[in-house]
């Protein structure tokens, strides 16, 4: 049963893993304004009322939400070039979340196992590393790389895969929406939600293993034989 009455005050807590796999939007960068922008754009281009296509696109592929308006545009050229765009006209409507910046520094200082897992194209993704500075993660997922986005576990699979990590289930995804936690959980690994995106409940309905405000709550605190010490501070409790 999922409670919201608590608060985000749970002592520090080390756990110990094989790596790491983050999402993107709205647990690394939240181009929130940016995306709704985008899809006012596409909404008139289509004529679709883009309230209708916002209440199903977040957490999705385009390549899947393009499935439902317009089957003809429903393919990885026309959604290269509809998210390749994003960053370039509203870079400046996309900001960090909160600690995103220092995690992935981090992660790559240290010589963690980690990668970025996203329903986004690599045309998004590469715009957002650039405009906003970031640690290129080396291994990526993108959504042309799975035949199925989340909520289905292939994408977190294949990041593992990517990783060299055989078939362990010490894997953390960090993650914000709800399609997201579900897709780590059925894959088998731990899953940290941030309450970036989505309500509490949806992320403990999910099936979160801990729910954080935002990425300050997480950090590198060493690597031992290879695996990654995350601590988790004022997780919700």
């Amino acid at each position: 049963m999922s409670s919201t009455t608590g608060t985000f005050s749970a002592p520090a807590q080390v756990h110990t893993f094989d790596g790491v796999l983050s999402d993107f939007d709205g647990t690394i960068v939240d181009s929130t304004d940016a995306i709704v922008k985008h899809w006012h754009q596409i909404g008139a281009e289509l004529g679709v009322d883009p309230k209708t296509i916002l209440a199903t696109s977040h957490g999705r592929r385009s390549i899947d939400v393009m499935q439902l308006y317009d089957k003809t545009k429903a393919n990885w050229e026309y959604v290269n070039f509809i998210e390749g765009r994003i960053p370039q006209q509203y870079g400046s409507d996309a900001v960090e979340i909160p600690g995103g910046r220092d995690l992935l520094a981090e992660l790559e200082t240290a010589g963690a196992k980690w990668g970025v897992v996203t329903s986004g194209t690599s045309a998004l993704i590469d715009g957002w590393l650039g405009v906003l500075g970031l640690a290129r993660p080396k291994m990526l997922v993108v959504a042309q790389d799975v035949p199925l986005g989340k909520p289905d576990p292939r994408c977190y699979l294949l990041g593992r895969e990517k990783l060299g990590l055989g078939d362990s289930t010490n894997i953390v995804v960090l993650e914000d929406a709800p399609s997201g936690i579900k897709a780590g959980k059925a894959a088998g690994f731990k899953v940290i939600a941030l309450t970036t995106t989505h309500s509490l409940e949806k992320l403990q309905e999910a099936g979160a293993d801990w729910i954080v405000q935002d990425l300050r709550s997480v950090s590198v605190k060493a690597i031992v034989d290879g695996r990654v010490q995350i601590e988790i501070t004022n997780a919700f409790q």
